[in-house]
């Protein structure tokens, strides 16, 4: 059957003019005209392998005539044929598979007949006797023995050897050892196996050079002719039944070596049309190759492993895809084997971003293009897929369906092909294993602890909302803070959200969310740590793939720490003890009421610690705090499944950890009130005094106090008591606020941050900045205030009116999407349900009995510490200590009630001991 020259398609991988043809006896002929001068390339792939050693004990068959073709003919001794090809300067070789075997030989154009006539005669009259077919049976035992004493070698004939229970891709190409050291009986059979598949009809001959198309198919047919087509018959490739149960092996290696892993599976067989075999070859490589996040974390990051790849052989039948690491540290071996599990056990329901698989397709086709750059490449790069149906056009068709590939093709083939049934996990090592090591790894859980059942929650609050937005929530904080390395969470955290990853600088991050106005940030406190993420739902995706490697493979590089560390302690020492004497007062009071805990510093730390934290404690603290068991995943907005889906996947490369929330230990209070006084250069006095309570929000008594607390000072709001009493009728300052949970960064906003969950509370008082001359006069109006309530309690109009407010306000203060999620991430940390409605239950069955009740067991107003942020702070102390009638004038008239209350506070007893006041200068806060 003869076919026209055809030139390529101009969108055709292969961009050469091709004749193809079959001669009469089977023979197919390709011949592809390079435009490569000189050079030819002669490449003779026959279809068969050791795939096609189907009889029992006859296993490398296929391999030993690879070596038999070169005995030579009756008219060409293996002498006088090596001494041809020697003069005519000509390289020649052939290699075995599992699938075919090739034949190659690159000659001077001008020799190209001899050599067409020299193979010619070698495939249609090979002749070896017995002698030489024992001889040669021995040189293969030989060659066995060498591919053995490599380690790798040997992983991947036992894996084979485990995988199969049928099919003939049991053995490797070599064959089993019993059938080799049985080889040399084997003569008659030798020849059975030859004129079996050593026939036209399973043979191609390409030739690729600067040629004339029709001349060199004629040298063909001239010399390939006689060849006789076979006609006996072939023996039935048997099937492979589909597995049923994951599969482990081992091989003990005698001497010393490193160890390797291999996680294979039962995959697809080859096709240049079905995107199966292009979409697994795709997410392979973006999977596992050097541009990975497993590459980055295992190879460069923590250098655990030297070698890591992915294999994809192009087989006739179903087969195996394969990852490999050699693993450097043979006490690490188990972590690696988990560590590509978890990523094999993510990819079903992770779907790939179209720009990443776009990047995979553009890459795939011209890192193959570079290799079209001579005869031999191209006519060797031709046989390995000329040998499936021996056509010219399957590579171009082949690459012609990775073009159509869709992210949904790379889901859909990891669904199919990876699951547990289907695993093969092989290892080798000179030392022994722990026991664990015999059981399979958990696809899609990564933890060397075995402790690896662990799917992190999700809070889901779907919305019509386009603008979604997720939050991370960690249950970990500057509670976490080791020993003497105070602030190093929020250092963590800030070098997770503000330094990039591995594959990104935080530059090149901020560049990439500008164009879809994408945000990611952090939150850090006692006891949670909260990324958020809030991107466009048309934009999640690529949002999702830009910063969950922030996450998942930090980018730790030196010059982001050292800003960040240099940042963090701008913004404690500068921002908040230098600039800020409101927020420096509260975040004292906390130090203060907490001292000796794990809540005793603030989130920053302080400077001493900030300057003393290094990379390696960042890289420790994000290891053994940022895993999934620590990690819920709150999802607000109309974010579709495949986010969610997504999402979840990725995060499953975090490390299992373990559950569990830090002990805090709360020391015994004191009694009395206990002052100190901050001594700085300023023109107002900042007051802060509170004292720690037994209530969170999951306590029986937390509605009442949140109650009292808004009826004594609602943050930032004109009704309340303080706000009434000292900053309406008095015009003391700019507001008086009560609270009964931790309020960070409240000159700032109206509502509080969600995500604030503490196991311990404070009640707090705080007096925004006063004159000097009255800040003693402040202090005991607002101790007068909060003394008369828990004498007198709330009378049933206060407490009806300030329930009706706050069962309406409670919808103003989550009225938010990012309030909403983060109070339902909250509620579940406290075991609570939806915040709003219980708040609002918990009101409707309050009575004023129980709010008095409430303040008068949990609100002390003899028991306090205060700090108070002062210029002249020795004066202060000795007024505080005197016990003296403190005055406050006004500049117009006040109503005569007024003043005799003004009498009454001024005269009131503080009971303050010289040595309970303390005076601090600023410089030594937070030092």
């Amino acid at each position: 059957m003869s076919e026209p020259v055809a030139d390529a398609a101009p969108d055709a991988i292969l961009p050469f003019p091709v004749l193809e043809r079959t001669m009469a006896n089977g023979l197919r002929v390709i011949v592809v005209n390079t435009g490569f001068p000189n050079l030819v390339s002669l490449q003779i792939p026959v279809q068969t392998g050791s795939r096609n050693e189907v009889e029992a004990g006859k296993s490398g068959f296929a391999h030993f005539f690879e070596h038999m073709m070169f005995r030579g003919t009756e008219r060409y001794s293996s002498e006088a044929y090596q001494e041809i090809i020697t003069r005519t300067g000509a390289r020649q070789n052939a290699y075995t598979t599992d699938d075919y075997t090739n034949y190659h030989i690159t000659c001077a154009q001008e020799d190209l007949e001899q050599v067409l006539e020299l193979e010619a005669d070698r495939f249609m009259n090979l002749q070896y006797s017995e002698d030489d077919f024992r001889t040669e049976a021995r040189a293969v035992l030989g060659e066995y023995n060498k591919n053995s004493a490599d380690p790798l070698n040997k992983l991947i004939e036992v894996q084979r050897d485990h995988a199969y229970s049928t099919h003939t891709y049991k053995h490797t190409t070599m064959g089993f050892i019993r059938d080799i050291e049985e080889m040399p009986n084997q003569f008659a059979y030798s020849r059975t196996f030859f004129e079996r598949w050593y026939r036209p009809e399973y043979t191609t001959i390409i030739l690729a050079g600067d040629l004339d198309m029709e001349a060199t198919a004629a040298l063909v047919e001239k010399h390939w002719s006689a060849w006789a087509a076979g006609g006996g018959e072939t023996e039935a490739i048997p099937r492979e039944p589909a597995a049923s149960a994951p599969v482990v092996a081992h091989v003990p290696w005698s001497s010393a070596t490193l160890p390797w892993v291999s996680i294979g599976f039962h995959g697809p067989a080859f096709s240049e049309s079905d995107p199966e075999f292009a979409a697994l070859d795709v997410l392979l490589d973006l999977t596992f190759g050097e541009t990975s996040d497993i590459y980055q974390q295992l190879v460069e990051r923590e250098q655990v492993v030297d070698e890591l790849f992915p294999y994809l052989p192009s087989s006739q039948d179903p087969g195996l895809f394969t990852v490999f690491a050699r693993v450097t540290d043979g006490t690490k071996l188990e972590y690696v084997r988990e560590q590509l599990a978890a990523v094999f056990g993510g990819l079903p329901d992770a779907p790939v971003d179209g720009e990443r698989l776009g990047e995979a397709k553009s890459h795939a086709r011209y890192a193959f293009v570079r290799t079209l750059d001579n005869s031999e490449a191209i006519a060797g790069t031709l046989a390995r897929f000329v040998r499936f149906r021996r056509s010219f056009e399957t590579l171009n068709n082949l690459y012609a369906t990775y073009e159509t590939l869709e992210p949904g093709d790379l889901q859909a083939v990891a669904r199919r092909y990876i699951g547990e049934a289907n695993m093969v996990v092989t290892t080798l090592a000179s030392e022994a294993l722990p026991g664990s090591m015999s059981e399979s790894p958990v696809l899609g859980q990564a933890s060397a602890s075995g402790k690896d059942a662990i799917t992190p929650p999700v809070v889901q609050l779907p919305s019509a909302s386009t603008l979604v937005r997720f939050k991370l929530l960690f249950e970990t904080g500057s509670a976490s803070d080791p020993e003497g390395k105070a602030g190093l969470a929020q250092l963590a955290a800030s070098m997770i959200a503000e330094a990039g990853s591995q594959r990104m600088r935080i530059d090149e991050i901020n560049r990439a969310l500008f164009p879809i106005a994408a945000s990611f940030g952090v939150q850090v406190d006692r006891e949670m740590t909260t990324f958020t993420g809030v991107a466009h739902r048309d934009t999640l995706q690529r949002f999702a793939e830009i910063v969950l490697p922030q996450l998942i493979d930090p980018g730790y590089r030196d010059e982001d720490f050292a800003r960040l560390q240099t940042s963090q302690g701008n913004a404690l020492i500068q921002d908040l003890r230098a600039n800020n004497e409101e927020e420096l007062g509260k975040e004292r009071l906390q130090e203060n009421l907490f001292a000796g805990t794990a809540y005793g510093h603030t989130t920053l730390g302080t400077a001493s610690s900030i300057a003393a934290l290094t990379l390696e404690d960042v890289r420790r603290f994000v290891a053994e705090n940022y895993t999934r068991a620590r990690l819920v995943i709150g999802i607000a907005g109309d974010a579709p499944t495949t986010f969610t889906e997504l999402l979840t996947a990725r995060l499953a490369k975090l490390p299992a950890g373990e559950q569990g929330l830090i002990a805090i230990p709360l020391p015994v209070a004191s009694r009395g009130i206990r002052v100190e006084i901050i001594e700085k250069d300023t023109r107002a006095v900042a007051i802060s005094l509170g004292h720690r309570i037994a209530v969170t929000r999951k306590h029986a008594d937390f509605a009442a106090l949140w109650l009292a607390r808004a009826w004594l000072g609602e943050h930032r709001a004109s009704n309340g008591r303080l706000y009434e009493r000292m900053r309406e009728v008095r015009g003391m300052n700019y507001g008086d606020y009560a609270y009964i949970e931790a309020f960070p960064g409240g000159m700032y906003q109206f509502f509080p941050t969600p995500n604030l969950g503490r196991q311990a509370q404070i009640f707090e008082i705080w007096v925004r900045p006063v004159r000097p001359d009255q800040a003693v006069f402040a202090l005991k109006a607002a101790l007068f205030e909060l003394r008369a309530m828990i004498a007198t309690g709330l009378s049933s109009e206060e407490f009806e009116a300030t329930r009706q407010y706050l069962s309406k306000n409670v919808f103003v203060m989550t009225k938010t999407q990012d309030q909403q999620l983060g109070y339902a991430l909250d509620s579940r940390w406290y075991g609570l349900p939806e915040f709003a409605g219980w708040m609002r239950a918990e009101l409707a069955v309050l009575t004023v009995h129980r709010v008095n009740d409430a303040i008068r067991a949990h609100l002390s107003g003899e028991n306090l510490r205060v700090v108070m942020v002062a210029s002249d702070a020795e004066a202060l102390k000795v007024t505080l200590a005197s016990g003296a009638f403190s005055a406050i004038t006004y500049d117009g008239a006040r109503p005569p009630e007024l003043l005799a209350e003004d009498q009454l506070i001024g005269a009131l007893e503080l009971g303050i001991a010289a040595e309970s006041i303390f005076v601090t200068p600023v410089e030594n806060v937070f030092a």
